[in-house]
């Protein structure tokens, strides 16, 4: 008997099928099992669908969609069998296609492009007979883990407070923890809640970066490995092989793992039996994609928990702050939020937040880069044993390079952007499209043979510091080691773990980093941290750079005095550089108050009538000229127009991007805008049928993405 049965497969993004489409099968397939299809010439793997669901194609829709793909004429309407069944892999569960089919949805993707690319690669790419072939071996016997036994801390009075709080209540919740304060501790003890309670349960921990996982991924294993075996913690993140992403996420699918930790791809892993999903640092811009289905980590894993009835904790020392307006208390004139705010002020054992400390750069002679205070006070605590850390959100040695004569700079051929002065190799290199040179001998404009960097960057901090620290001794005698962290330095793979494991043990004095060395690193022998030059984020055009800038510092701050004993051999500190060092957001950072900062944005954005008191999506689209990129925009705009004014949205004029040309391809905007989450998806949804509609009069255009919520404008 013949049955026809739905499969989502990943479509090309602009082909105007988005939804599943019908095939032929002998036998009737429970949805979510995994099948390879013929589409065209090519055979893909794909997902049994509901046949309910809404963005089911019907079958006669689906014929006429596939006619250039059936055999028959299209006459006859005659459908494609599947070729093959996955064997070994049970169906994903109507969870998971329902957490699918939202955010295809809301983030206007096909639910196929999603589906897909949430499986393993391994998955999509092997043949029938090479799954076959896998299916065969013999699985790998894993040995018992033989780590150090972890004394488990008592819990501090906050602590205990907090974790009764969420085992009363259903959440989700947002953990307000100072850095240092024990949030991982509550991490931990709230898991093993969970997996002691039910045999079968499973947990989702999300960290924004790669760089943050092993050592979270160290301390979970070392709690929870002693007493579930080996196997029952995966890593889930873009480092892994091919073949350690498909042995992990089968672990997970068949419930064999009972946690999965990893970054912001997680959020689709396939876990039967979730009961917790933690979100450390949920106000990092990683949990936002930036490429394909533009969707947030962290907004799906509250929908996701709300879909299965699992508990989330959002934890972090600076909230974003649409999760702080989202767990605000109740008032006379406001309800209160959704979420449920737990807060843990105090830092576990006798750690005290650092004292903030503002230097008037107006004050200083031009061209300085540390003020002389700030170098006795890194002079001092170097000679005492103790670790500083310099940040500066640069990279490079130079952003510019620049000839005095002519005025000619670094300027990228293929993009609206500098390439940035290397020094150690010498090149000029673009950050956008990767253009690369070596640096010219004289100026490629006039000749003039002195040409000279503009601005700097870690490595010319790096070398500076080492002139100015060159008659400095350690304890020991020895000269001072400066060390840098950046994207630059940690290219290599394992050389970021290697320079880590250097800072732990105490063979850097001075670390110099961008952002990457002020997220979560447990620095034990830091006292001082210096901010160099924050302040271009305090008059940006984006009104989220602000909130972003105060975070990172937030965040930096956090990695000094986290060891009480080494507070009690002097004060830790934080220096801030600026040339505005009375703006209230340094008023706010000195008083450690993230409570005032945020009451004061909140503030700003309701009268400004911006997120989190509106809604926002952005169409971005790429053509060869600016002209032609604006162009459809407009032309978009004006098709939606009558739509938009019916529901109150806002439509934009198109402008360019900030950097509007990468790798020679012109980009440019629009902004849509309103009051109503649900009228803006109304919008959108409706309004996909003319972008697709307009492609065939707008030609040169390359492409154009629908971004909702975007962090970025």
């Amino acid at each position: 008997m013949s049955h026809q049965i739905s499969v989502m497969v990943h479509t090309p993004a602009h082909s105007g099928i988005g939804g599943a489409l019908t095939y032929e099968s002998d036998t009737a397939h429970a949805p979510g099992t995994l099948v390879r299809v013929p589409l065209g010439s090519r055979e893909l793997l794909g997902v049994v669908w509901d046949s309910t669901a809404p963005s089911a194609v019907d079958v006669s829709a689906a014929a006429e969609e596939q006619s250039s793909f059936v055999d028959a004429a299209p006459a006859t309407m005659q459908l494609r069998a599947i070729a093959s069944v996955l064997e070994g892999v049970s169906p994903l569960s109507a969870h998971w296609r329902q957490l699918v089919q939202f955010a295809a949805s809301y983030y206007q993707r096909s639910a196929g492009e999603v589906a897909l690319a949430a499986l393993p690669s391994q998955l999509r790419d092997l043949s029938t007979e090479q799954w076959v072939r896998r299916l065969k071996r013999k699985p790998k016997v894993v040995a018992a883990y033989e780590g150090a036994t972890q004394t488990i801390p008592t819990p501090t009075d906050e602590q205990a407070q907090v974790l009764a709080d969420i085992a009363a209540h259903k959440g989700p919740f947002l953990l307000f923890g100072n850095t240092g304060s024990g949030k991982t501790e509550v991490y931990l003890r709230a898991a093993q809640a969970v997996l002691e309670h039910d045999p079968q349960a499973q947990i989702l921990v999300m960290v924004p970066e790669i760089n943050l996982t092993p050592q979270l991924e160290e301390r979970f294993r070392t709690r929870f490995c002693p007493q579930w075996g080996a196997d029952c913690l995966v890593a889930m993140h873009s480092s892994l092989t091919p073949a350690q992403r498909l042995k992990n996420w089968l672990a997970a699918h068949s419930g064999e793992a009972r946690i999965v930790l990893g970054t912001r791809m997680a959020v689709f892993a396939s876990m039967p039996h979730l009961q917790l999903i933690v979100v450390d640092e949920e106000h990092d811009p990683s949990y936002k994609q930036q490429e394909g289905a533009r969707y947030s980590a962290r907004d799906l894993a509250i929908y996701r928990g709300q879909l299965e009835g699992a508990k989330v904790i959002l934890g972090s020392a600076t909230p974003s702050l649409e999760s702080w307006h989202h767990s605000r208390p109740a008032t006379a004139s406001d309800l209160a939020g959704r979420y449920m705010r737990l807060a843990m002020p105090s830092r576990v054992g006798q750690g005290a937040l650092p004292l903030v400390r503002r230097v008037d750069m107006n004050r200083q002679p031009y061209k300085t880069v540390f003020s002389n205070h700030l170098l006795d006070a890194i002079r001092e605590r170097v000679t005492r044993g103790e670790q500083i850390l310099v940040l500066l959100n640069r990279r490079g040695y130079a952003p510019v390079l620049n000839c005095n004569d002519c005025g000619w700079k670094s300027e990228c051929p293929h993009c609206s952007a500098y390439r940035v002065f290397h020094k150690l190799d010498r090149t000029l290199r673009c950050h956008h499209c990767g253009f690369t040179q070596p640096v010219p001998r004289a100026c490629p404009s006039c000749g003039n043979l002195d040409i000279s960097p503009l601005g700097r960057g870690t490595e010319q901090l790096e070398e500076h510091l080492a002139e100015l620290l060159a008659d400095v001794r350690r304890l020991d005698g020895e000269p001072i080691r400066i060390a840098r962290i950046d994207a630059d330095s940690t290219r290599l793979k394992g050389e970021l773990e290697r320079q880590l494991a250097e800072v732990h043990a105490g063979a850097v004095d001075v670390l110099v980093g961008t952002q990457m060395i002020a997220k979560g690193h447990d620095f034990r022998r830091v006292t001082l941290v210096a901010a160099l030059n924050p302040d271009g984020a305090l008059f940006s055009s984006d009104f989220r750079a602000p909130e972003r800038l105060f975070s990172l510092l937030m965040q930096a701050a956090g990695r000094a005095g986290r060891d009480a004993n080494m507070r009690l051999v002097s004060p830790c500190e934080m220096w801030v550089q600026s040339f505005h060092p009375m703006h209230p957001l340094f008023e706010a950072l000195k008083q450690h108050d993230y409570p005032a900062f945020a009451e004061q944005q909140l503030k700003e954005r309701e009268q400004a009538t911006l997120p989190p008191f509106s809604f926002q999506a952005l169409v971005r689209a790429e053509a060869r000229s600016q002209e032609a990129a604006q162009s459809f925009l407009n032309a978009a705009r004006d098709a939606g127009a009558a739509l938009a004014d019916e529901l109150l949205v806002d439509l934009y004029p198109a402008v360019p991007m900030t950097i509007q040309r990468v790798a020679n391809i012109e980009r440019a905007q629009m902004l849509i805008e309103c009051t109503s989450r649900k009228a803006l998806q109304h919008f959108l949804a409706h309004w996909q049928a003319d972008l697709h509609a307009m492609r065939s009069a707008h030609r040169q255009v390359i492409r154009w993405a629908v971004d909702v919520d975007p962090l970025a404008i």
